[in-house]
């Protein structure tokens, strides 16, 4: 699979380790992480990566929040987003699919196949 760059933007340091680990075992990419949405979104316009991986629920700037901020420049308005979520409730994921999500990953996930959840979602080829 071609280099790709992931963006994790989750408040826990944890699911960033998991997240890294899973996929620099299975891919090249290079994964990127921010510990809020205000962070991900200035490493999001400086970095321009390939795919966004976006907490749903996270303090001061949550997920849907972000993804509107990010909707809203054209420097980041076409980066595919992928939610992170607790939240299974279909209305929930309605919601985030309306906003433009590209994919929806359960938490706890599973780190051995991330990689293929993102690439599925995203119609990345090997």
């Amino acid at each position: 699979m071609a280099n790709k760059c992931i963006l994790v933007i989750d408040d826990e340091v944890g699911i960033h380790t998991v997240a890294q680990i899973g996929l620099t075992l299975e891919t090249d990419w290079k994964v990127l992480t921010a510990l809020s949405g205000a962070e991900g979104v200035e490493i999001a316009l400086k970095q321009q990566p390939d795919a966004i991986l976006l907490d749903a629920m996270m303090p001061q700037q949550g997920g849907i929040e972000t993804l509107k901020i990010l909707r809203a420049s054209p420097r980041t308005r076409d980066i595919p987003i992928i939610f992170f979520t607790a939240k299974v409730q279909a209305a929930h994921r309605r919601e985030f699919y309306r906003l433009g999500a590209k994919g929806i990953i359960s938490k706890p996930f599973d780190p051995t196949t991330l990689a293929s959840q993102i690439s599925g979602f995203l119609g990345w080829q090997e």
